[in-house]
């Protein structure tokens, strides 16, 4: 047998033993599916072309009253009560949890949320970064708002963090070079290789990403997935506005909290969707209940 012979046999080898492996470290697959819904990711093969795009009002009378009698005893804003809403949501909708990577569709161990916030403002102009919250299934509202607190400082602050060296490492690697990094980070991501350390450390491999525009105040935009990563949610929130609702007949005017869901439909159908979207509204607009002593 020649060299040649050896080393394609190899090669072949090590394809067949990726093309098997589907451990994860941030993810378990799903094996019993519709086969519509394990179709769906040949199909669709990216996101962004698989994306549902959900509206929503919120009442915000109730999460206003919330803040201002909170933070009488702690720091906490709109952005922590989003956090926190969107954490019971995916808590209790575990099916909106999901991602797919590799033309699979995997379950998520965690709960994640991504969100951006203003790091340094100078002539009116934000740098943004991107937290990553773990939450425990059992979180306390309180430690969440310490621990969303805890992160933004360290941002807000001279220390270098994770997204600085990698950025930074990235910037200065020739442009062929880097095609083929990003190349080669994707192939390895699509054979469940990546090491889970850089899968911990970035914020688009997560179960949701929210931005809120309100804090910038801006109204909610449409927003994309990210190819990168395997992020398959995204919210947008805008700023409170007082608009006309129709109650009991009655044309009156309330403060409300408009927000726009981004939806991979790869993951489950749309009713998940709307019982997801459905608890993070109830938990927004009634936060005494679920967010009071915890």
């Amino acid at each position: 047998m020649t060299s040649s012979v050896m080393i394609a046999l190899i090669i072949i080898a090590l394809f067949l033993v990726a093309e098997l492996k589907t451990s994860r470290a941030d993810g378990e697959i799903i094996r019993k599916m519709h086969p519509y819904r394990r179709i769906m990711s040949f199909i669709m093969p990216t996101r962004n072309e698989s994306l549902v795009f959900f509206d929503e009002y919120i009442d915000a009378g109730n999460l206003l009253a919330f803040l201002e009698k909170k933070n009488e005893e702690f720091p906490v804003d709109i952005t922590h009560c989003l956090l926190g809403a969107l954490f019971i949501a995916l808590r209790e909708n575990p099916e909106m949890n999901r991602f797919v990577v590799g033309r699979r569709l995997y379950q998520r161990k965690d709960i994640t949320v991504t969100f951006s916030m203003k790091r340094i403002k100078k002539n009116k102009k934000a740098k943004l970064a991107a937290v990553k919250i773990v939450a425990k299934p059992d979180f306390k509202f309180r430690e969440l708002c310490a621990s969303v607190q805890s992160n933004i400082n360290v941002e807000r602050s001279d220390e270098t963090t994770y997204a600085d060296k990698e950025l930074g490492f990235f910037f200065h690697i020739p442009r062929p070079i880097l095609r083929f990094c990003v190349g080669f980070f994707r192939v390895l991501d699509y054979y469940n290789l990546l090491p889970p350390a850089f899968i911990a450390n970035d914020a688009l491999y997560t179960s949701i990403f929210l931005a809120n525009l309100g804090s910038l105040d801006m109204k909610a935009g449409f927003h994309h997935l990210y190819e990168w990563g395997n992020c398959p949610l995204f919210a947008m929130v805008g700023k409170i506005e007082e608009r006309p609702v129709c109650i009991d007949g009655q044309v009156l005017a309330r403060k409300m909290l408009h927000v726009r869901f981004t939806f991979d439909e790869r993951i489950d159908d749309g009713l998940t969707a709307r019982g997801g979207i459905e608890t993070f509204r109830q938990v927004l607009e009634d936060p005494f209940l679920y967010f009071e002593g915890a």
